[in-house]
Order: structure tokens, then sequence, then C-alpha cells
């Protein structure tokens, strides 16, 4: 069977150029077996034109660095194979992030302000002993942690949320996910209360629409839903008064079943 002819369609912007309106460029390009849009991105760059921006580092969807919307899906360049996609491919910029230029955009400030904002480390009222044996955790417990601790800060969910898309103080699925994270730690010594000014608001989980599109999108396929039903069922027993343990019990599920590996 002979390759397919596709066509490439990118977004163009330089944001320090605002004379120049954004556009469209087009770019042809021979489809080859296990092409990935990495690969496309790299090659059109080196061969077609010099001047195109996009991030990468890792490219084995660990970074996070290449997401970008791949016909209207926010997806990672690295993990995408150009085979499941029809021959007219149009790449964006993820939304919600500060444009840098064409593709690339800047997740690192996001996700550094809501690590302050959310104070994301573990409140501790012990004394560090370098020279202490290191203390042991449960399996059960050390996977409930492992489970949000999978994510990549890609901005994928981020970008797919349609709460965030309108709503510049939203916090996302990716910042509830991570607050999920402390509360099942029992390293944490943080009160349903203080969790609660954290996340229990309008900004955080009660944000949420539950259209789930940040669950869809999600290149690691953490189980989103399962992390914000469990922080907003929690932060909604402490509102009405029915919360006043440590939080370490009814975590979310850690697997689901059926999903598929696009």
């Amino acid at each position: 069977m002979a390759n397919r002819n596709l066509k490439i369609n990118i977004f163009r912007y330089n944001p320090a150029e605002p004379e120049k309106k954004p556009s469209m460029a087009s770019y042809p390009f021979e489809e080859l077996p296990g092409l990935t849009m990495f690969t496309v991105l790299n090659r059109i760059r080196e061969e077609l034109d010099r001047t195109l921006v996009f991030d990468f580092v890792c490219r084995a969807a660990i970074c996070g660095s290449c997401a970008m919307i791949i016909n209207g899906k926010p997806r990672l360049a690295c993990k995408t194979l150009t085979k499941g996609l029809p021959k007219e491919i149009t790449l964006l910029p993820l939304p919600v992030f500060k444009l840098i230029g064409d593709l690339s955009v800047d997740t690192g400030t996001w996700f550094r302000h809501i690590s302050l904002k959310t104070e994301a480390w573990i409140h501790t009222s012990a004394k560090f002993d370098p020279t202490a044996v290191e203390e042991r955790m449960d399996n059960e417990t050390a996977l409930r942690i492992y489970e949000p601790e999978r994510c990549i800060e890609c901005g994928c969910c981020i970008a797919g949320c349609a709460t965030a898309n309108i709503r510049d103080d939203f916090m996302g699925a990716a910042t509830i996910n991570r607050v999920a994270r402390f509360m099942v730690d029992p390293r944490d010594e943080r009160t349903p209360g203080q969790y609660f000014d954290v996340i229990g608001c309008d900004e955080g989980t009660f944000g949420c629409m539950g259209l789930m599109a940040c669950d869809n999108n999600c290149p690691m396929e953490i189980p989103l839903q399962y992390q914000l039903a469990y922080v907003r069922r929690k932060m909604a027993a402490f509102g009405l008064g029915g919360w006043k343990g440590t939080g370490r019990t009814g975590e979310p599920q850690h697997h689901r079943a059926g999903r598929s590996a696009s």
C-alpha cells in the first residue's frame, strides 16, 4: 500500500510581532509507518521552515512539553501517530496558557502558580533526620499516592476544560488531582479546614461542571473523574460539618477498565 500524502495545517503567530496577524500555514508531508506528530514537526522545521516554534524534551510522553491541539483534541505530539488521523491534520497551541509562539505555550508559569497557591508539598511538624531509616509505607497507601503523582503537567486536561477556558481563576483538574494526592498521604498534617480553604471553593472543586473532558484528554489515563469526585465529596462533607477526621478513607479507585490506549 502506498504511503499517504498528508496536509499539515499549523497555527503561526509570534506575540513579539503583533503587527503580523495570526495565520495558518500548510505543509505537504509523506506519511511513513510509525510516524508521530513529533517527527512530522521536527522534519518540517528541519527541512521546510526553520522558523516553526514548538516544544519538546523527552520524546517519550514523560515531560509533557509537546502538548498541543491536534485535530481539535489536546494530545501529546510524541504519542500521537498520524496513522490514526485523517490526511488533513490541523495543529493549534493549547488554549488557557500564555502563547510563546506558534505551537509553544507557557505551562510552567501556570503550574508554578498553582503549586504555590495550593502549597503543594507535605505539611508536617516532624523534623527531618538524615541518619534515620526511611519510614515505611504500606503498598495500598503508596499506590493511592502514586496514581495522582503520574501527572506530567502537560496541560491537556486544562486545555480541554470548559470552565478553565472561560474563567482565568479556575484551578482545573490537574490542581484538584494534586490536592487529592496530599489528602491521602498520611504524612500530611493539614486539617480538613485547611484543605477546604485551598480547594473547597468555586475556583476549585465546586467550579467543575462535571463534563469530564479532562478525564478524556489525559494522555497518562489518570482517572481524574475519581480524583475530582473524591475531593468534592470530602469538601462537601466538611462544608456540611460531616468530615471531621483525617480524611484517609474513601479514596478514589486506581484503575478503570475500558480505557483506550490512544
